[in-house]
């Protein structure tokens, strides 16, 4: 297998090679198996005989710079510097010493982290943060993930579960939202109220009706004036059609 990192390029993925730990480099494709000693911690065990030990910890999916830095320090002192994010916004760290786990998950507690999220666990929510960049959720996804996270956190700490157990919440029931054994979707309760004053000057109409999941927008006139109804027996109150014409706003 090549050992030199290919060029650089402008766009796609990095090559994720130099942002192994050397470890797994070292024994790529040639794991023996893997085990799982404690919630939070799994025993990958190659051929040659090394050792890898991971420690996953959970965050939260928006990430602030000081917190960053902080998950950082801690791998540059406890770990060997190299982490790894997976998809639900957990970090893992690795080391090839058993002595040196204890200590790694005593750092990240009392730093305030969670260490678990494995074998039969509830997973960290794999969830959209619409509150920051989308103009249709009903409410924030990161809010009610805060919520349910609070009260299930000693299921991803823990693995009691029958078995791994994914969530996901999505901030609108048509656009955002991964794959989970229970999907929680937030949306509104209400069809849009439009103002019929502005829909001509504002609005491209055909746009608005084809952003339509369900059909059910079409132009209309009112008052003399070109605009757009809704038929309320249709709409599932998403959202949809406030981007392309904020005259049709949603206000629960």
């Amino acid at each position: 297998m090549a050992k030199d990192m290919r060029e650089p390029i402008e766009s796609g993925c990095p090559d994720p090679w130099q942002y192994m730990h050397p470890t797994m480099r070292k024994n790529f494709g040639q794991w023996k198996y893997h085990d799982h000693p404690r919630p939070g911690v799994l025993r990958h065990v190659a051929y040659s005989g090394d050792e890898i030990w991971t420690v996953r910890a959970g965050t939260q999916r928006i990430l602030d710079v000081f917190t960053l830095r902080k998950l950082c320090d801690i791998g540059d002192e406890f770990a060997d510097g190299y982490v790894h994010f997976t998809l639900r916004s957990n970090i893992e760290y690795m080391v090839t010493e058993e002595s040196r786990v204890d200590p790694l998950i005593n750092a990240l507690e009392e730093a305030g982290f969670i260490v678990g999220g494995t074998q039969n666990s509830v997973a960290m929510i794999s969830h959209t943060q619409g509150w920051l960049h989308c103009d249709i959720p009903g409410t924030d996804a990161s809010g009610v993930v805060k919520s349910m996270m609070d009260e299930l956190i000693d299921e991803f700490r823990n693995a009691n579960m029958p078995n791994r157990v994914h969530l996901t919440t999505s901030c609108c029931q048509i656009n955002c939202g991964g794959q989970g054994d229970i999907a929680i979707n937030i949306q509104h309760t209400k069809p849009p109220k439009i103002n019929h004053d502005l829909v001509a000057n504002v609005c491209e109409r055909p746009s608005v009706v084809a952003r339509c999941p369900v059909a059910a927008i079409r132009p209309a006139m009112v008052n003399g004036k070109p605009s757009l109804e809704v038929d309320e027996r249709k709409c599932i109150c998403c959202g949809a059609c406030y981007p392309p014409c904020p005259p049709m706003q949603i206000n629960d």
